[in-house]
């Protein structure tokens, strides 16, 4: 019988996982990759009576393999937030899906653990900037106000790190950064002993951010605003983190950040108005590798001929 811990590369699911091993413990199997790399359970070939546990990755993008491994006798427990569509019918399988806007994988394995690993699930939410909801667990807790601000740097850097087109252009593997985290209960003693990780992942972010912030907008109006980063891995380290700090800065505004490809297409960033959190899947999902959740989602290779649809139907989801 083996375990397997499969989980999306960002902070929402490295900060899942450690709540759930810090809370049950369980020597498993990490499945991971790159933010963009979901279709993670198609790594996995498992057997009769094997533990698979899913987090943070579309069950719409797994459903095909989440089928087979229920057939071959695993047993699954899935959460997440992204649009899930048919969740296949087994005993086998336990799901925990809840695709409103305010809500993230993070978020869920708190309400399920009940609050035992709070302080993670407060870095995993505002990695996933959602941060009224992480502000919203901070309370009742004995966190201050400072702490609180570098338990949100600390899950924008996580959230930063898991952005690129392959591991090599990560400042750390998903799973090396799970690691590293998982031998603190508290995230405020892995930024005190791991200072060195998290200043490495601290200037990192800045320097791409600064490169980012530096580029002119495509489009810019009071409903959305577009960008173009180009062919390079500081660009794609940030382009999403970049789409959460515009929408930060401009919450009534739709947001697209797309960042060159070298087959010539793009990898789309989308962020819905933090004040009207709906239409960013929606609006991803018609095309063609799209997918993600009402507040953020993306496109992870659009057809450089498809660029004037695309735009055409972002300014059409955020008139």
């Amino acid at each position: 019988m083996t375990n397997y811990d499969i989980f999306n590369g960002d902070a929402d699911g490295i900060c899942a996982l450690l709540q759930l091993r810090l809370a049950e413990p369980r020597d498993a199997q990490l499945v991971t990759g790159v933010k963009r790399d979901i279709n993670l359970l198609s790594q996995v070939q498992a057997e009769q009576g094997d533990r698979l546990t899913v987090l943070d990755i579309s069950l719409d993008k797994n459903r095909d393999d989440l089928r087979r491994v229920l057939k071959a006798g695993a047993e699954v427990f899935y959460v997440d937030h992204h649009f899930a569509g048919e969740v296949p019918a087994s005993a086998s399988l336990k799901s925990m899906i809840n695709e409103a806007p305010d809500v993230c994988t993070s978020l869920l394995i708190n309400h399920y653990l009940r609050g035992a690993q709070v302080a993670w699930g407060i870095v995993g939410t505002y990695g996933d900037n959602l941060k009224q909801s992480a502000e919203g667990m901070a309370k009742n807790t004995d966190i201050n106000a400072q702490q609180l601000q570098q338990l949100e740097n600390l899950g924008i850097y996580i959230n930063y790190n898991g952005y690129g087109s392959d591991i090599a252009e990560l400042h750390f593997h998903p799973a090396e950064l799970y690691q590293l985290a998982s031998q603190y209960a508290n995230p405020l003693d892995f930024i005190v002993d791991g200072a060195q990780h998290f200043e490495q992942l601290e200037t990192g972010y800045q320097q791409d951010l600064s490169a980012a912030q530096a580029v002119e907008p495509l489009i810019a109006t009071d409903a959305i605003a577009l960008f173009e980063l180009p062919d390079a891995p500081w660009a794609r380290r940030v382009s999403g983190v970049y789409s959460n700090d515009l929408a930060n800065q401009n919450p009534d505004r739709g947001h697209g950040v797309l960042t060159a490809k070298a087959n010539g297409n793009y990898l789309v960033s989308v962020r819905a108005p933090l004040n009207n959190k709906r239409g960013a899947a929606t609006l991803c999902r018609q095309f063609a590798t799209g997918g993600g959740r009402e507040a953020a989602a993306g496109i992870n290779d659009l057809p450089a001929d498809m660029l004037a649809s695309f735009i055409d139907a972002f300014k059409r989801a955020y008139p």
